[in-house]
């Protein structure tokens, strides 16, 4: 499906809870002169298929670069298969280099520069440097048609799972600079306007509303994520999302720890009593409890 005069959509239904309404994946630029595509999809043939077989129906363009958003597997799964197919060089974050080298050997993948301009059949392509999903994320703008390629950092249909939220509301925040009104997520559906426009600056608001709602429930005595997930998030969470809430909480967690608005305490650890030996059988144990701290 086309999106904008430069982008070209294939949505794969994966099926996963964790980013409801499916994946994307991009080709970019001109099906006349030249394309990239961004994100490569996971190792299963049928993704790998379903893009290959966009790229016939767009005529076979030529593909001069695929463009990588991070290394998670849904994205890299099937770089070897469409390198092969396409034979097009594989840009990416500089930390992501050689772990994609020894898939697809030296000569196929080329470090990106933050801030280089990429340029694709009239579509001009900026590289955003964006760390806190995950340290090796890149987001792409595209000037011409006012699109964000967003990756995971801001998805469709639901918030996204953070390694380093401090770093994440940084990126957040860049990304407000770059003019646009179209998010183009690796999950969920394309953000249109004008929501579009709206959804960066929403994601910040949520993130800060719900640093909130953590310090609230620490106030109220909830002192784990485990306890404060079960607190702040709806009762009747799906299970496949409790996961992710408690980790959600957890980075909240330590980007506060960082700013120094909440103290972590040392965990601890409590060997049981040994059973009294029956009578007859030796002595008793003491009965007494060995506490043990262990720092994190």
């Amino acid at each position: 499906m086309q999106v904008t005069p430069h982008v070209y959509v294939m949505h794969y239904d994966d099926g996963a809870v964790e980013h409801p309404g499916g994946s994307n994946n991009y080709f970019v630029g001109d099906p006349k002169r030249e394309m990239a595509l961004v994100d490569t999809g996971d190792h299963h043939r049928e993704w790998t298929r379903r893009i290959l077989g966009y790229h016939q129906e767009l005529g076979r363009p030529k593909v001069t670069a695929i463009l990588i958003s991070h290394g998670h597997g849904d994205h890299t799964g099937g770089v070897d298969r469409i390198q092969d197919a396409l034979g097009a060089t594989v840009r990416c974050h500089p930390k992501l280099v050689e772990h994609l080298k020894k898939v697809l050997g030296k000569e196929a993948v080329a470090p990106l520069r933050s801030n280089e301009v990429l340029r694709f059949g009239g579509a001009t392509l900026r590289a955003i440097f964006t760390p806190g999903h995950e340290v090796d994320h890149v987001c792409y703008h595209l000037k011409e048609d006012g699109v964000l390629f967003t990756g995971d950092t801001i998805l469709g249909a639901s918030s996204s799972s953070v390694r380093d939220l401090a770093e994440y509301m940084k990126s957040l925040q860049l990304l407000t600079t770059y003019e646009h009104d179209t998010i183009c997520p690796a999950h969920g559906p394309v953000v249109t306007p004008p929501r579009g426009a709206m959804l960066v600056q929403w994601y910040i608001d949520h993130r800060m509303e719900r640093e909130q709602q953590v310090l609230g429930s620490l106030a109220k005595g909830n002192t784990s994520a485990v306890e404060i997930a079960q607190d702040i998030y709806p009762r009747n969470l799906k299970k496949g999302l409790r996961g992710g809430a408690e980790r959600n909480v957890h980075t909240h967690l330590e980007k506060l720890v960082k700013e120094g608005r909440v103290a972590e305490t040392a965990v601890k650890y409590v060997l049981k009593a040994a059973p009294r030996a029956s009578r007859g059988r030796g002595k008793a144990a003491s009965g007494k409890s060995t506490t043990v701290r262990v720092s994190r």
